[in-house]
Parts: structure tokens; C-alpha cells; sequence
């Protein structure tokens, strides 16, 4: 037989003493003749015997000395003499589960893949007599689990059968269960890579099992929540790649910035943060490349407690003192574990190489990118592509929406802190014990605090100022931002005097259309902007204008059917739109006459350092529970609509939001615990048969992590009240 060169096999001797139940099956003759086809191999103390994640197809007989198994920082045991480990890769081809080290002087009885096929040739009885003995040590070791394992899911007095019927579209078929999703769903679907898959319109990991009848269907990138699984997968990445740097680095996920997400360090101590950078970004290269796995687990909530207490992730102990079930959802890749919130990628190799890690003033900034997929195509081949980089354009644009946010988001966090309210699980914890007054009022202090220091800096300013400019995405609250804002001018000796963007569309007739044919009232070239630049040139001539009006009824403009108004000394325009920050609309007027405002909740808790609430989701609850009251708006209705309301935020107002003079963060602390009373019953509505009952299912996850706190406290001046009712002002 072929042997690599200076190797040596074991003595036939060594392999009966080893222990080893396997060896000890066969008889003398048995072992002479397997020992020729083993390799001796001999390691020192922290030698890496295999990685998590390899597809060495060779297992291992222990023969002398010990090893130690574990996933990262995470011990999972030791192997002795009289043990074997690798059997499943050489019989499945599977990856490597853990990482195997030498812990002493350790020698091993080596049978590969090649060689185990050359016995299979020339003594294929005793290959067989192997191959059994193999498989009867697994299924012992499956019986041994029973009890364990048992004790979490409750046993199954009913087998489960050994096909189910799966529907993918009208298309049905009976596949075998257990079977992973990712081989019966595509690579990609019209280009656009498959992310995760929808069972019964639930998001479900890829490589998931199929365990009975359902519907199945790809979760591509191009849907919002395949793009949000996208981006999480990516954080872990990056987490792993920080932990592989330098494992005592304190870093976590800060808030997201539009299509980037700000790193945060801890203590800097001085660190070089654009070669950390680089640094990360490197090791955040080798994982995809590595083709790792992102692996789901259940821990029971006493071992991930005293797992995550040990390692320093407080925010996610503390959580977990509140965790209503016996078991806690994580996420892995290599040794990064954190809260699993909703699937991830099955595979680091998915994953492009177009991102970018930058320095970002006291911390990092990741910069998300889109992968160019064909349809197809295989995670192999997506791992070794090389898709086109961040373009620079969209990096200088993210590191100014970062450090115009980063002042209002650090202030919020500095109070936070004073509060001990850090994390999601702080927040909960602060609630149990009876702070959720004093939560409330320091909350709408501060929003009050940073709305009158908005109206200081327009006053600051003087008489320059006539036009204040405020844009934000959907269900910013900037309705009664606008009204608590007019009330601060008028302390201030300012008299804000109102006027709509609306009122300056173009007939409908003219009105553009989308790529699906539909108006779109979103598009700059739907406003009237000749005539808005006409009108405010002469509001600030001093002269008395007749506005335009514009009728929603029978989509005519007038353009002088509004009201008559003029600007007096004390007087200044307020403007509210969708493009109220672009400086296309007010590009005649005299620099410095106006005041640009972008409203939009921001600063958001951390459920543990890889996930913290996303303001979209904030958003999309507020919109949920106000459409629902005052609109009659279903919650399905609202989800639906949320992608294209998402993409005419992206295409009109966040490009322009670095342009602003000031931010004013809408975030309220305490609102999803205050949501909840109302959007829970309003998301359960949402039928499973439903296309939006994939974001319902989310988002009723998303608020079963908080304590319900009910609005009896909520003041009516708040933005919240704009939402949930019971508003102080009229609308």
C-alpha cells in the first residue's frame, strides 16, 4: 500500500492495549492487518490535531496521552487512550464539529480516507467488521444522549416518519425527513443569492432539517428581512475575526448608521484603530474563506448564564435572569457565540468580500456591501469570488452620517449609563424593580433637553434664518417633533409659520411613474420645485405671497390656492417633506437662510454585543399601532408596504441626511415595552397563510424579550402619544 514517506505503522500490540472498544472487536490476525494501513502519528502539547470545520477525511485511535476538544474558547472535553474521534468524517465526508488539541505528549493511530479505501480493496471483510463497529460506537453514543437530550425537547412517543410531503409553490414532493434545506432550495434565485429558507413562511437557517409537511420557499438578499440575516451573519464574521486578533478585545456592535454599522471599542489604550482595522477586516477575510459554519445550539439558560457571565457578555447574563424558557437560542462561528434572534447564513462562504472595515474616531465603522451572484451558484464558489469593493463614494458617506449621530447617540448613552440602563436586559431588570416612572420622565427630559437646544441654535443665528428644513424617514414622530419645536421658537421670541411640501406637487396627469407604473409622489420631480423656489424668494424679499394648494381628491394643483402669507422680522417658514433636506429644493436661496433638521429614532439598546434592536423595526411598530388606530390599517398592510416605503427613504432622504445642521434622535427609550400592549394582539392578527407573516412572526419574537409597560405614564407631549393616542396636541 501507498504510505507517506517516513511514516510508520503501530505496533499491533500498542493498538490492543490502547483500549480502544473498536481495536479490542477484532481478533490478533485482524489487528496485524489493520495496523498496516494506520500511520503513527506522534504530537507535541498544543499541537492542533484537527479544526472545526476542515473536511480532513481521517479519524483517530488515541493511543497514549490526552487531548482536549472545544469550539473556540469553549470546552467540550478531553479524548484519552481507549477513545477514537473522527469516524463521521471518514464515513460522511462531514466537517470538523470541534477542535481537537494535544494536551500532552500524544500519540495516535491515523486511518485516511485513502487508506481505509485501499483495506475496503484488499480486505474487504475486515473493512466491513470496521465500518460496523464504527457505526454500532455512534449509535451507542446516540442512546447515551437520549436522556440528555430528552430532558430539553421532551420525548417523542411517536417516531417520526421517514418521509414528508414538502410544497414548494404549487409543485409538491415527498422528501426524506431530515434532509436540510438548503439542499432542496436553489443557491440563488434571479441572481440573487438564497439567504435562508421560509418554512410555512417562518425564517428558518438553511441548514435546518425538514422534520414534516410544509411549505417551503428561498429567502433571497433582495428581501428586506433576507438582507437583515445578511447583515447580522456578517457582525458574527466579524466578531470572530475580532476574537481570533486579539481575544481580549472589549468590542461590540454599536448603532447601525444607514448601510453601515459603528464598531465600539471599550478603553482604546492607544491602539493604532486604522491598523485594527485593517487587521479585522484581513481575519474577517480569512473566515469567509474558511467557509466555516454558523452553527445553531441550545444551552440551558444555567449554562449559558454561567458561560457568558465568565467571558465578560454582562448585557446577555443579565438577559438571561429574566428568560422565561428552559433553553437559550445561540449562534456560533468558531468560538463567537452570541443570542440567536433569528437565523443566519449556514456558512461563513456566502458571504462576499465587498466590505469594508474602517477606523471611525474612538472606534470602528463596518461597512456593509451587496454580493454579484449568478444564479447556481455554489457557496464554494461564492467564498473564492472576489465581489468589487465598498465604493469609496458610499465609505466617505458613512463616516459622515456616523459623526453626525455619534454626538446625539453618545449623549443618550452617557445618561444611560448614570441610569445603569446599558442593555436590553438592564431595561427589563430597571422595570422589575420599579424605575419605569423615573425611566419615563429622564427619557422625555432629555428629548425636551435636545429639541430646546435645536431652537437655541436657530435662535443663535439670528435674523439669517428663514427657513427651517425638517426631514425623516416614516414614523420619525416628526409631527409633534415639529409641534414641541414651534413651542421652543416661540420661548425664543420666534414665530414659526407653517408650510407643506405637499401642497407643491405637480397635476397627476404630469406626476412621474415608477418601475411598476404607479405615481410616484415620491420622485423629486413630482414637486413643484420652480414655483416653491419662486415663493420663498419672495417671502424672503419681505413680500406677501399666495401659496400653492394641491387638491388629493382630483390630483389638481393650485398654484395660488393656499393661504396668503408674509414673513415678518420675527417670522421663520417651516417646512416639512421627504425632500426637505435635498439641495435641489432650496438651491436659490442665500446660504445661510436655512436650517436643515433630520429626525429619526437612533440610539437603541443591545440585546449582547453581536444584536441590538434596528430603528426600522421601531419604526414599523410605531407605524403598526398608529395606522391600526387611526387609519384602519391592518398590521399586514403595514409590512407589505414597508419595502417600498423602506426604498424612497433610501433614495430620497438618507443620502441627504449628512446635510443636515442638526439631528434630533425621536428614540424613546421605554417605547417598545409601551408598543407591546398594543402591537402584540395587532401582529397575532396577521394570518400564517399571509406573505407578511414573516416580519409578524419577527417582530412578536423581537417584543417578547421586553416587560410590558403600560401608557398610563406616558405624558401627552409625547412623540410616543403621536402613535398610541392620547396626543396633547391636535394633528
Amino acid at each position: 500500500m501507498t504510505r507517506p514517506p517516513g511514516s510508520i505503522p503501530p505496533a499491533p500490540r500498542d493498538l490492543e492495549e490502547s483500549g480502544d472498544p473498536i481495536l479490542r472487536q477484532l481478533g490478533d490476525a485482524d489487528r496485524e492487518r489493520l495496523a498496516k494501513f494506520l500511520e503513527q502519528v506522534s504530537l507535541r502539547p498544543g499541537t492542533v490535531v484537527v479544526r472545526e470545520g476542515e473536511r480532513d477525511r481521517s479519524m483517530y485511535f488515541v493511543l497514549s496521552g490526552a487531548a482536549r476538544i472545544g469550539r473556540g474558547e469553549v470546552a467540550l472535553g478531553r479524548v484519552v487512550p481507549g477513545e477514537h474521534f473522527g469516524e463521521l468524517a471518514l464515513l460522511a465526508d462531514r466537517p470538523r464539529a470541534a477542535t481537537i488539541t494535544a494536551e500532552t505528549e500524544l500519540e495516535l493511530a491515523m486511518l485516511t480516507a485513502e487508506a481505509y479505501a485501499e483495506l475496503s480493496a484488499a480486505h474487504p471483510d475486515l473493512a466491513l467488521r470496521v465500518v460496523q463497529a464504527l457505526v454500532g460506537g455512534v449509535a451507542g453514543r446516540l442512546l447515551e444522549m437520549t436522556d440528555s437530550v430528552g430532558l430539553l425537547l421532551q420525548e417523542r412517543s411517536l417516531p417520526r416518519r421517514v418521509l414528508v410531503d414538502v410544497r414548494f409553490g404549487t409543485r409538491g414532493e415527498s422528501v426524506r425527513t431530515g434532509s436540510s434545506f438548503e439542499s432542496l432550495l436553489p443557491h440563488a434565485v434571479a441572481g440573487s443569492l438564497v439567504v435562508a429558507a421560509l418554512v410555512d413562511r417562518k425564517a428558518q437557517s438553511l441548514a435546518g432539517p425538514v422534520s414534516s409537511d410544509c411549505l417551503l420557499e428561498p429567502l433571497r438578499l433582495d428581501h428586506w428581512e433576507g438582507q437583515r440575516i445578511w447583515r447580522q451573519s456578517q457582525a458574527l464574521v466579524l466578531l470572530e475575526a475580532a476574537r481570533r486578533h486579539d481575544p481580549t478585545l472589549p468590542l461590540r456592535m454599536g448603532h447601525s448608521v444607514g448601510f453601515a454599522q459603528r464598531v465600539t471599542l471599550g478603553a482604546v489604550d492607544g491602539r493604532d484603530l486604522a491598523e485594527l482595522a485593517s487587521a479585522i477586516e484581513g481575519r474577517m477575510r480569512e473566515v469567509v474563506a474558511e467557509n466555516l459554519p454558523l452553527r445553531e445550539e441550545w444551552w440551558t439558560v444555567d449554562e449559558a448564564l454561567a458561560h457568558f457571565a465568565t467571558v465578560g457578555v454582562a448585557e446577555l447574563a443579565t438577559l438571561l435572569e429574566t428568560w422565561r424558557e428552559p433553553a437559550v437560542p445561540l449562534v456560533a462561528c468558531g468560538g463567537a457565540y452570541a443570542l440567536r434572534l433569528g437565523p443566519m447564513l449556514p456558512s461563513t462562504g456566502r458571504l462576499s468580500f465587498g466590505f469594508r472595515v474602517l477606523p471611525d474616531e474612538d472606534g470602528l465603522l463596518m461597512v456593509y456591501a451587496q454580493p454579484q451572484t449568478a444564479t447556481g451558484e455554489a457557496p464554494e464558489s461564492l467564498a473564492r469570488a472576489s465581489a468589487p469593493d465598498v465604493p469609496q463614494p458610499m465609505v466617505e458617506r458613512a463616516r459622515a452620517v456616523s459623526r453626525q449621530a455619534r454626538s446625539m447617540t453618545r449623549e443618550q448613552d452617557r445618561w444611560l449609563a448614570t441610569l445603569g440602563i446599558t442593555s436590553i436586559g438592564a431595561f427589563n431588570r430597571a422595570c422589575i424593580r420599579g424605575d419605569v416612572t423615573q425611566l419615563i420622565r429622564v427619557s422625555e427630559g432629555f428629548q425636551e433637553k435636545s429639541i430646546g437646544r435645536i431652537a437655541d441654535t436657530i435662535h443663535a443665528r439670528g435674523e439669517r434664518v428663514k427657513v427651517v428644513c425638517i426631514a425623516g424617514p416614516s414614523s420619525s414622530g416628526k409631527t409633534t417633533f415639529i409641534k414641541r419645536l414651534c413651542v421652543q421658537l416661540q420661548v425664543n421670541g420666534i414665530n414659526p409659520v407653517g408650510l407643506s411640501l405637499d401642497d407643491y406637487y405637480v397635476d397627476r396627469e404630469v406626476t412621474p411613474r415608477d418601475d411598476k407604473g404607479d405615481y410616484d409622489y415620491e420622485a423629486f420631480e413630482a414637486l413643484d420645485a420652480r414655483l416653491l423656489q419662486e415663493h420663498f424668494g419672495r417671502l424672503l424679499r419681505g413680500e406677501s405671497c399666495r401659496t400653492a394648494h394641491y387638491d388629493f381628491a382630483t390630483g389638481a394643483s393650485e398654484p395660488a390656492g393656499g393661504p396668503e402669507i408674509a414673513l415678518g422680522p420675527r417670522d421663520i417658514l417651516m417646512l416639512e417633506g421627504i425632500h426637505a433636506l435635498s439641495p435641489r429644493l432650496l438651491a436659490s436661496l442665500p446660504e445661510g437662510s436655512v436650517f436643515r433638521v433630520f429626525a429619526c429614532p437612533l440610539a437603541q439598546l443591545p440585546f449582547d454585543r453581536l444584536t441590538r434592536v434596528h430603528a426600522s423595526d421601531v419604526r414599523l411598530l410605531r407605524r403598526i399601532v398608529r395606522d391600526r388606530h387611526s387609519r384602519g390599517a391592518t398590521a399586514a398592510m403595514n409590512i407589505l408596504r414597508w419595502p417600498s416605503v423602506r426604498a424612497g427613504e433610501r433614495r430620497h432622504i438618507f443620502p441627504n441626511q449628512h446635510l443636515a445642521d442638526a439631528v434630533f434622535d425621536s428614540s424613546l427609550i421605554y417605547e417598545l415595552s409601551v408598543l407591546k400592549v398594543f402591537a402584540e394582539r395587532y401582529l397575532l392578527e396577521v394570518r400564517q397563510s399571509d406573505p407578511a407573516y414573516t416580519t409578524a412572526f419577527r417582530l412578536l419574537g423581537l417584543l417578547d424579550r421586553f416587560v410590558t409597560i403600560y401608557p398610563d405614564h406616558v405624558p401627552p407631549t409625547s412623540i410616543l402619544r403621536e402613535f398610541i393616542g392620547g396626543s396633547g396636541f391636535e394633528y
